[in-house]
């Protein structure tokens, strides 16, 4: 599934963490900047061997499971700016709290490929969290953000430059970040978020 592939396992029961890629749903949107965190998720998926197809909470789920815990991967499609509807119900339905709910997202100010590690913290200007912690209302998330470049001139409209296609030569270090942010995500869970942020953060 996506623009990665691999293969491996399942899991079933109730979750203790929410994985949540952010991004559109639909076609079009596919390989936009703004998808960055589903491609996250598809890859992650893949690396699980699990496909990301089960409707529920305003979102297309999986079951996975990293270092022993168990976890909802999630792509909401509520559109990006209402993202947080989504993860407000499946973090109410299985009483997840917000420290547990990583958020993968593309991140403007930084180039593509690189990534940065959060525990917490404001929107930043990005509506998907922006509407996150409005619904939680809490900012107390671990957060990663993979680099999808800036605007290549200052009057582009910001809109028109998250929803522009990867470039092909993007393509492997993107790939490369979200390969990273699928290990970060599994230290983060296994309590070892100063590592990831040693690790990773560019």
């Amino acid at each position: 599934m996506g623009i990665f592939s691999r293969n491996k396992t399942s899991s079933a029961g109730a979750p203790e963490f929410l994985i949540v890629g952010l991004g559109n749903p639909g076609k079009k949107y596919e390989l936009t900047r703004h998808n960055a965190g589903f491609l996250f998720a598809d890859l992650l998926a893949d690396k699980q061997g699990v496909k990301i197809n089960k409707i529920q909470f305003k979102s297309v789920t999986a079951a996975i499971r990293l270092s022993g815990h168990k976890c909802l991967l999630m792509k909401p499609q509520t559109f990006m700016n209402n993202s947080g509807e989504a993860v407000r119900e499946a973090a109410a339905f299985y009483k997840i709290p917000p420290e547990n709910i990583i958020v993968v997202f593309d991140d403007i100010s930084l180039p593509c490929g690189k990534m940065r590690i959060r525990r917490k913290g404001s929107a930043g200007g990005h509506n998907g969290i922006k509407s996150i912690i409005y619904h939680l209302n809490s900012d107390n998330f671990p957060r990663i953000k993979l680099g999808v470049g800036e605007k290549p001139h200052p009057d582009y409209e910001l809109a028109d430059w998250v929803l522009s296609n990867f470039k092909k030569d993007e393509i492997p270090a993107l790939r490369q970040a979200a390969d990273n942010a699928c290990d970060a995500a599994e230290l983060i869970i296994n309590g070892d978020t100063d590592r990831a942020m040693n690790n990773y953060n560019s």
